[in-house]
């Protein structure tokens, strides 16, 4: 069984052609700068990396191109498209709609569309992706796996927010959080790793990337998360802010002259630690300048540690306790430096990192954590596009 995984933006492509039969990537790729004069393709086959220069105007045509690499030419893992058995959607923001991965019809992309106000720059990308694939394979199975799904069995009084009640019901103003398909691989995948069963254990999980988020998950089940109505709440990111007064916001828009969108630019693509350390958005970049005595690269580097380390401490407050806590995403997995500071004076709650393993693991499944910890420190390299496929297997079949 071939199944075919996208995830598309508003002006990319990723994918990932799995054999289901054991659960393995034949191929993978992503397309770049749709739309623009230099759009390319790059494939991923065999060890190999290959960049294809070719014009790509819309999504249409961008699935097209993915479907030619796939069936001709130097790089075909297939003899025609008659081999794919489905094609599996990464969906961003499915709001209340969508507690679990569907079957794309008619009625659901119309339920899905309803929701474009919650993620207008996702949403709209996603429903072309589907489209395209449809205008190319009409009769071709296309599933759904929504990256609010998992969070939907937050309790009310963790995904309200204290608003007038009434715009919670006229404009679902609440709660979402997102990479909720990230959240539940590792949960999962890190219970099978340590050999434990999901009931009765208390997991903390750190996706930290670009984009950064944390979840709290009981039995199971996610119970908060750090994420909001959109992904800009919670943990300080690349260019996110994360939490921030929201008089600030107010305050920043009266000084600076800024309309909605002007806020969201300065709030979401010029904050966080690109802001802070006026160099990057990338902790690698940060953590170089701060050896070198950059203060504004070590004071970017002190609150990015110090926000995950309060959430962490905050979501085993919710969970009345803690058994595991995990680090995935690309910081979580390869920097050992982010989980020691993001762990570091987590004592008093048992939480003892073993400093060798945790400089030696990189981008691999392992137990950082000390023998005598009684908190499980682990790393769980995610495999959304993995989850994403086994979804879109067990619908289809």
């Amino acid at each position: 069984m071939k199944i075919l995984v996208l995830n598309c933006g508003s002006s990319s492509i990723k994918y990932a052609l799995y054999e289901m039969e054991n659960g393995t990537v034949i191929t993978s790729g992503g397309i770049e700068k749709i739309g623009l004069p230099d759009s390319f393709i790059n494939v991923k086959l065999n060890g190999g990396k290959h960049k294809i220069d070719s014009p790509i105007e819309e999504h249409t045509a961008g699935v097209k191109l993915i479907f030619q690499v796939l069936t001709t030419g130097p790089y075909a893992v297939m003899q025609s498209l008659e081999e794919l058995d489905a094609v599996g959607h990464r969906m961003v923001h499915g709001g209340e709609k969508f507690n679990q991965s569907v079957l794309l019809t008619p009625e659901v992309m119309e339920a899905f569309e309803a929701c474009n106000d919650l993620a207008p720059l996702h949403n709209p990308a996603n429903i072309k992706g589907v489209n395209a694939v449809k205008a190319l394979l009409p009769d071709l199975p296309q599933v759904g796996v929504f990256d609010t799904a998992f969070h939907q069995t937050m309790p009310d009084y963790a995904f309200m927010y204290a608003l007038p009640y009434h715009l919670y019901k006229d404009y679902g103003v609440r709660r979402y959080g997102f990479h909720g398909t990230s959240h539940r691989y590792v949960s999962q995948r890190v219970c099978e790793f340590l050999g434990v069963q999901p009931e009765g254990k208390r997991i903390i999980t750190c996706h930290i990337g670009n984009g950064a988020s944390i979840a709290a998950v009981k039995d199971g089940k996610c119970v908060d998360t750090s994420m909001g109505l959109t992904p800009l709440e919670g943990l300080m990111m690349g260019t996110r802010s994360g939490d921030i007064d929201a008089g600030a916001v107010t305050f920043l828009m009266d000084k600076l002259h800024l309309d909605t969108k002007g806020i969201s630019n300065l709030l979401n693509k010029e904050s966080g630690l690109a802001g802070i350390s006026e160099l990057s958005n990338d902790f690698r970049d940060i953590m170089a300048a701060a050896e070198e005595g950059n203060e504004k690269a070590r004071l970017a580097k002190d609150m990015y540690y110090y926000r995950i380390r309060k959430y962490i401490g905050e979501y085993a407050a919710a969970l009345g306790g803690v058994d595991i806590i995990l680090f995935t995403g690309g910081a979580g997995e390869n920097q050992w430096e982010v989980r020691a500071g993001a762990t570091q004076g987590l004592e008093f709650m048992g939480v003892k990192v073993d400093m060798e393993k945790n400089k030696n693991c990189r981008a691999t499944e392992a137990i950082i954590s000390a023998d005598d910890s009684r908190v499980t420190v682990c790393v769980i390299p995610t495999d959304e596009e993995l989850m994403i496929a086994l979804d879109t297997k067990a619908l289809v079949k």
